[in-house]
Parts: C-alpha cells; structure tokens; sequence
C-alpha cells in the first residue's frame, strides 16, 4: 500500500512542479503570504511571499487526512488511547478506552479540529505518533513539498512544523482526488460516536458559491490561517492566506475575481 502512495505522489508532485506561475497586478490582501491555484491545472493565478516558510497550525491537519485516509479503515472501531487524551488546543474531548469509527475520528478533525481526534487517528494509522510523523513527512517529500516538514499530526506549535503557502496549495490538489477526505472537509455537521454535534469551522461553506471546504488553522505565534476551495463550471480554486487577520474577506474577494476572470 505504501509503495503505491509513493508512486502516485511521485506522479502529482511531477504535475505540480512544471507549471508556471501566472502574474496578477491589482490583487491586494492582508495576509502575508498568500496564493491562489486552478486545482486542476497547477496554474498559479496569484502569489505573495507563497514560498516563505511559516507555522500552519491546524492546516497541518490536511495532510494527517488525506494519510489517514489511506492508511486507517474508516469504517471500523478504534479504541482511543490515553495518549490521545487531553491534548491542549482545540478538543472533541475523546475520552480514553471509548470507541470511535475512523471517519468519527476524521469528521472530529477536520470539522471540529479536534487535536485529540488528530493524535487518536495517528495512533490507529501507525500505531505510534511518532511513526505516523515519519509517514507524513516521507509524503511530504514524495509530493515535492521541499518546504514542509512537520512534527506532530495536529499543528501545535513547533519550530519543525512548518510549511508555505505553495506547498499548502499543493498539498491540498492532491488531498481533494480522495472522496474520503473531500467528504470530510466539505460537510458542514456532523454527529459523531452517536451524540457529539459538529459544526465546521470553515465559515466559507455558508459564505462562497462552490465552497468544498477545506481547513483553518490559528494559533498566536502562526496567526490566522486559512486554505479553502471552490468549484464553478467544473473548475476548482484554491485559496491559501497565512498570517491574515480578514481571511474570510479575502477568501471571497480572491474567488470572485478569479472566477469572474474565467467567465
């Protein structure tokens, strides 16, 4: 199994890596960095500082999904481990020895942005944290994502965790080919383990035509992040801001221009 995610990630990052970047005068946003992608192509429509290194916080949860997605049975039980307890930040408040499926454990994550749902999904895939890490970092570099590296499964902050707002896009093309994780990151509620009620935090599913998703990420040292995506006429863009105090604003602005520049 892990030998075929290699070769399909070697496939994609081959795709991502020979398409020219598109200029874009005009465009103004408050993030730091920033970049705005056709999914489908690879085309950059926009970029600003799109290859400077930085935190990512919760966004770090789009590549634990998409490998867990391939490496957990989302339709069978797991027994959530005291390691995955009471991990700070944000909480679906797992309690140890209960039993969640995997695609609880998903929804928990990517909806809710439950670090705990995140550790007890890492734990299931590889049976430690620490060797979950390891998978998510050889994917990293078998996608060509030469600026990512990470150290935990959830995003916490850590100086080994980081990524760009390139490698964020790229990253994310790739993770919405899976109909587990599109599903997962799309949905705006979810019941889960039969009582936990979830709503997105991707406020941009009730606010952009098209919205698919996908995740936001906030922490003091990373500031807001945000990577989102949409899809009109049979075309997807994907939004990635990093340190952006009017995320959302900018979301809609950058997806009405862009959109608007196809019709």
């Amino acid at each position: 199994m892990k030998q075929i995610l290699r070769i399909a990630a070697l496939a994609a990052a081959v795709w991502m890596l020979c398409v020219p970047a598109k200029a874009s005068g005009g465009t103004s946003v408050s993030a730091r960095r920033c970049i705005v992608m056709d999914a489908g192509s690879g085309e950059v429509l926009y970029e600003k500082n799109a290859d400077e290194r930085s935190l990512i916080a919760s966004t770090t949860k789009i590549m634990t999904g998409w490998l867990a997605c391939q490496l957990v049975n989302l339709d069978a039980e797991y027994e959530i481990p005291a390691e995955a307890v009471g991990i700070e930040g944000s909480s679906i408040y797992l309690r140890s020895g209960e039993r969640l499926t995997g695609e609880d454990l998903l929804r928990g994550m990517l909806l809710h942005s439950g670090n705990d749902a995140a550790t007890a999904l890492a734990i299931a895939a590889c049976g430690t944290e620490a060797s979950f890490v390891e998978e998510m970092n050889l994917s990293a570099q078998d996608l060509g994502l030469r600026s990512t590296h990470f150290a935990n499964p959830h995003g916490l902050d850590d100086a080994g965790n980081y990524s760009t707002a390139r490698d964020l896009a790229r990253l994310t093309a790739f993770a919405l080919r899976d109909a587990n994780f599109r599903a997962a990151v799309s949905a705006k509620t979810a019941v889960i383990g039969g009582n936990r009620a979830l709503t997105n935090h991707n406020k941009l599913l009730w606010r952009v035509e098209g919205c698919i998703g996908v995740k936001t990420g906030y922490t003091q040292a990373a500031g807001r992040i945000l990577v989102s995506a949409a899809e009109r006429g049979g075309r997807t863009i994907i939004v990635v801001t990093i340190d952006d105090p009017d995320d959302w604003r900018d979301h809609e602005r950058l997806y009405e221009r862009f959109f608007r520049t196809e019709d």
